[in-house]
C-alpha cells in the first residue's frame, strides 16, 4: 500500500510546511474529454473575473499565492503556478494539457494555486518520503535532460530515486502517459498555504478526475505537517 513518509530534515528546515498525496485507481486518461472541456472553459472565466485588474505585485500577495514567492523569492526564482495564472488571466490563454489526468491537475491548481506534481503510481517504488536536497540529487526532467536539485529546495523521493522537487517539477520515469491506470498526485505547500487549503486542492482533484472516470477510486489521501 502506497505509503508518504517525511524525514525529520524537512520537519526541522520546514516548520508549518505540507506535503500531500492523493493516489488513485481505476483512472482513465484520455487525451480530451468533453465534460471536462467543459469545466475548464467555465473554470478560465472565473479565474479571469476573480484576477481582473491585479499586477503581478498584487497577485503575489494573494494568498496563497504570498507564501509560495516567499519559498521561490529564497531561491531566486518566481512561482510558475503564478505566471501561468497571469498568462491565462491577462494572454487569456486556455489551460493546455497532454492528457485529460494532467488538465485536471492543472486547473486544480489554477483554482486553489497550490503546488502539484502528478505521477504514474504503478511506476513509483516503495514508501515515498518527502525531504530536502543537499544538492546532489540528480534526476531526469520531462524533458529528457538531467537535472541537479538545488540545496535546500523541498522534493519527494522512492526507493529508486527522485520523483519531484518545488523548484524543478516531476521526473520522467514515473510520468503520466495516456496509458495510466493509477495516479498520484504530490503536493508541496510551504509555510503559510496551510493543512486546510491542502486539504481542499486535494478534494478538487478527486472530483476533477472523476469527471473524467466515474469509477476511480481513492487509495490514499494523506497530509503530512511539518
Amino acid at each position: 500500500m502506497f505509503e508518504l513518509t517525511a524525514t525529520k530534515v524537512w520537519r526541522q528546515a520546514y516548520p508549518g510546511a505540507v506535503a500531500g498525496g492523493l493516489v488513485m485507481n481505476g483512472v482513465e486518461n484520455p487525451g480530451r474529454h468533453p465534460e471536462l472541456d467543459k469545466r475548464r472553459v467555465a473554470l478560465e472565466m472565473q479565474l479571469r473575473e476573480r484576477y481582473a485588474g491585479l499586477s503581478r505585485k498584487e497577485l503575489k500577495r494573494v494568498p496563497p499565492l504570498d507564501a509560495y514567492d516567499a519559498y521561490y523569492r529564497s531561491f531566486g526564482k518566481s512561482y510558475h503556478v503564478q505566471l501561468q495564472l497571469e498568462s491565462l488571466v491577462n494572454a487569456r490563454r486556455p489551460i493546455a494539457s497532454p492528457g485529460a489526468l494532467v488538465q485536471a491537475m492543472f486547473m486544480a491548481e489554477l483554482d486553489t494555486l497550490v503546488l502539484t506534481a502528478g505521477h504514474d503510481a504503478a511506476a513509483v517504488e516503495g514508501p515515498v518520503c518527502v525531504q530536502v536536497a543537499e544538492g546532489t540529487e540528480t534526476f531526469v526532467r520531462l524533458d529528457g535532460k538531467e537535472q541537479t536539485l538545488k540545496a535546500g529546495d523541498m522534493f519527494m523521493a522512492d526507493s529508486v530515486g527522485v520523483l519531484s522537487s518545488v523548484l524543478h517539477g516531476p521526473d520522467s520515469r514515473t510520468r503520466i502517459t495516456l496509458e495510466t491506470s493509477a495516479v498520484f498526485f504530490a503536493v508541496y505547500a510551504p509555510a503559510g498555504v496551510g493543512e486546510e487549503a491542502v486539504r481542499v486542492h486535494l478534494r478538487a482533484m478527486e472530483d476533477l478526475v472523476r469527471v473524467v472516470a466515474p469509477g476511480a477510486e481513492t487509495e490514499v489521501l494523506q497530509l503530512l505537517e511539518a
